[in-house]
């Protein structure tokens, strides 16, 4: 019999994980009941970087989406017979953790998904979100009575699809604690536990505040805390939590009293703390927790049971399985303490319903009732994704950051550069820092990388630096740090300036640098009806990318169609039947402008401007594409009207624009010609153009700066590099929303 080949999406072990310890759990335990039937796979999400046993045979970096589509290409060419994924919204990148339907929407295997949390005031991306992830499952998982509710009555899924199927705990013996205790070096004390990963919503301060009472009533009371902060709340705010807990117990002078285990503990470990437990308590502080692991397990123990009610809590300790008190309320649960420590008998006759209701739900159950959904499914499916698709994804070159951290100094990033030595001369503009800080917030946002933050501060700060009092912004500085006196204002860095601060706005590497974004953003909004009209391109992105995240903005709505009528009106006042364009000759940066048509007319459903950046684009590819490659307009005298097209000099902003424009135009229209269009303009960058050379540098990972009809121009500078890696960014960005 051929085995039922299952991959796991999930966190997984040695990430220290609720999750990717349940996961694990879970394989251990359908593995026992399929035997050699079931052979499991993990495809590991990765927030950092672990080590992983042969399990894992693919990873998925968090906020990475072409990992996504990958991962997806790799389950359906690996005979994979279903999927089963483990959701949690945090553990998926994108809004709501959206970028796991680019997978599920990809995969051609039978979806089981395992829902561990399920909101009932849901925002609308969370809403829509959980709607996605069981429109695309077969069968979905819950592991409480009132999550199913909620699920058929709120999210409108099936019953048909949905499955009950409890947490899973061990199968822990119900024992006394003497021996146990004696073993941990707890012995003579009476033991309170907490255990999980620490973090604020856990209430560890109420159970502290509430034991002074208790340990004058009984001096051997030791109240033990037994795990590690929580990886993301170390991330976000270090040890904080543990060390104002600390700081409350010598407060209370209950040192001796409570002690913290600061380890992840293993199974063993966590079977010896439950085994040497009198109470157990969880007092968290959020109603909403469907699903609480910890006390899964200490239920199955047959552990006294001391929680606040939180739903999953409500649910398990009915029936007079535990002890329920109020949320925040020390001396409730000092109260609690004293009921259960005082009446043992009563507490031994709570332990005993405990354990009988805990053998319902232990992982050898749980494990076997998964197995079940597993084997429903037989051989293989067809594939229903095409490779191209993964092509476009994967095969090119990724955005490192070498030779951008070359160009790049305390005060921002340089101009130019001889061959690939930065040139000091050049000094620095805000076009280009405002590209790289558009590029550096992206590449973030996809890598999480510690290096491009400290480069999106440098960029941010030089283009806040570069703003006027006006809202218009300084383009030129030299080393010095002195900005030039502009003989004349184009109004182009304004404009590149508000594209990035919109990037920013849009995705911000934490709060406050949207705050500040948002601040500088403003500041400029009453001078982009001033602008040129490349200027109010640029700015019709950024304000779209503001208009995103603050879509009750009203005024960023009259600025994009402000700033769109004037192109449209610069295309009327222009454009005859031969040319169909906004100026009378061809020039530099020209993709911008349709693109930013097609971007007022997606936010804004305007047909009118969808028509003109449609016919703009369309005579724009007709005057820089062979149908095999592109030949863009050179800077060697340009193409105006009635006149021959300069062949070179080829410059890559001109690639990069026609790259942003074609994408889109598809995001506009939903039209698959401009995808390939799209990436054929990219492939100049990769030797698809008139030279047959490449244009970006595999071993310097920089980008040459234009093409000449001798060849590439040698020098690597800011404009040429940021526009490779913009370009790529928007490649990638099109074949996530295919």
């Amino acid at each position: 019999m051929t085995p039922k080949k299952v991959a796991f999406i999930s966190s997984f072990l040695p990430r220290k994980c609720g999750i990717a310890t349940f996961t694990a759990d879970l394989i251990k335990n359908a593995s026992a009941a399929g035997g050699e039937s079931f052979a499991p796979i993990v495809i590991a999400m990765e927030n950092g970087s672990h080590v992983y046993d042969e399990r894992v045979t693919f990873k998925i970096t968090q906020d990475l989406k072409q990992d996504y589509i990958a991962a997806a290409e790799y389950i359906n060419f690996s005979g994979v017979t279903s999927v089963c994924l483990q959701h949690e919204f945090g553990l998926f990148g994108g809004e709501a953790g959206s970028y796991i339907n680019l997978l599920l929407n990809k995969v051609s295997a039978p979806i089981t998904t395992t829902l561990h949390t399920i909101l009932e005031e849901p925002d609308n991306a969370l809403y829509q979100e959980l709607v996605s992830i069981a429109e695309a499952s077969d069968r979905v998982v819950v592991m409480s009575r009132r999550s199913e509710r909620v699920l058929r009555e709120l999210y409108r899924v099936p019953p048909s699809k949905i499955a009950f199927i409890p947490h899973g705990a061990p199968d822990i013996d119900f024992v006394d604690s003497t021996y146990y205790k004696q073993a941990l070096g707890f012995h003579g004390r009476t033991l309170i536990l907490t255990f999980g990963l620490l973090a604020q919503n856990k209430g560890i301060e109420y159970a502290i505040r509430s034991l002074p009472p208790i340990v004058k009533d009984d001096p051997s009371v030791l109240y033990a805390v037994v795990g590690v902060t929580h990886p993301e709340v170390v991330k976000n705010e270090g040890e904080a939590y543990r060390l104002s807990l600390m700081r409350l117990v010598e407060e209370l002078e209950l040192e001796g009293h409570v002690v913290f285990v600061d380890r992840f503990v293993s199974d063993e470990d966590l079977r010896t703390y439950l085994s040497a437990a009198d109470i157990y308590l969880t007092p968290y502080l959020v109603k909403e927790q469907a699903i609480s692991g910890t006390l899964s397990f200490a239920l199955a123990a047959g552990k006294a049971i001391i929680s606040t009610p939180y739903w999953y809590a409500e649910e398990l300790l009915a029936e007079r399985r535990g002890e329920i008190v109020p949320f925040r309320d020390a001396l409730a649960i000092t109260a609690g303490l004293r009921t259960l420590l005082g009446d043992r008998q009563g507490a031994y006759a709570m332990r005993e319903r405990a354990y009988e209701f805990g053998r319902t739900m232990t992982w050898s159950k749980a494990g076997a009732m998964y197995w079940a959904l597993f084997s429903r499914y037989g051989s293989p499916p067809a594939i229903k994704i095409k490779s191209f698709e993964f092509e476009a994804v994967r095969n090119v070159p990724q955005p490192l950051m070498n030779h951008l951290q070359r160009l790049t100094d305390d005060t921002g990033i340089l101009q130019h550069a001889k061959f690939i030595i930065p040139d000091r001369s050049s000094g620095y503009c805000t076009d280009d820092n405002a590209r790289a800080l558009e590029a550096t917030a992206l590449y973030y946002d996809q890598y999480r990388e510690r290096e491009a933050l400290r480069l999106l501060d440098t960029y941010l700060s030089f283009v806040a630096y570069a703003q006027k009092d006006s809202g218009e912004f300084h383009n030129f500085m030299g080393f010095d740090r002195r900005f030039a006196e502009e003989d004349t204002y184009s109004g182009d860095q304004t404009g590149r300036a508000l594209s990035g601060l919109g990037m920013v706005i849009a995705k911000p590497p934490l709060p406050q640098y949207r705050l500040y974004a948002r601040e500088k953003f403003d500041r400029s909004l009453p001078v982009i009806r001033h602008l040129n009209v490349r200027g109010k391109a640029h700015a019709i992105n950024g304000l779209a990318h503001y208009l995103a995240v603050h879509p009750e903005k009203d005024d960023l709505r009259t600025e994009i169609a402000g700033a769109a009528d004037s192109l449209v009106e610069r295309f009327r006042e222009t454009a005859t039947g031969d040319w169909e364009w906004y100026e009378d000759v061809l020039t530099y940066d020209n993709g911008i402008m349709p693109r930013a048509l097609f971007i007022a007319a997606k936010v804004l459903k305007n047909r009118g401007y969808l028509d003109v950046a449609v016919t703009t684009c369309r005579f724009l590819v007709s005057r820089i594409s062979n149908g095999r490659w592109f030949s863009f307009v050179g800077s060697n005298g340009w193409y105006p009207r009635g006149g021959t097209k300069a062949r070179y000099d080829q410059q890559a902003v001109e690639a990069v624009s026609t790259v942003q424009m074609l994408g889109s135009a598809y995001e506009a229209t939903g039209d698959s010609a401009y995808v390939d269009l799209q990436r054929t303009a990219f492939n100049w960058f990769l030797g698809v153009n008139d030279k047959e050379l490449p244009l970006y540098d595999f071993t310097t990972h920089g980008c040459y700066d234009g093409l000449h009809e001798t060849g590439v121009n040698l020098n690597q500078g800011a404009e040429s590099l940021l526009s490779y890696m913009l370009a790529l960014f928007c490649v990638i960005e099109t074949s996530t929303i295919l």
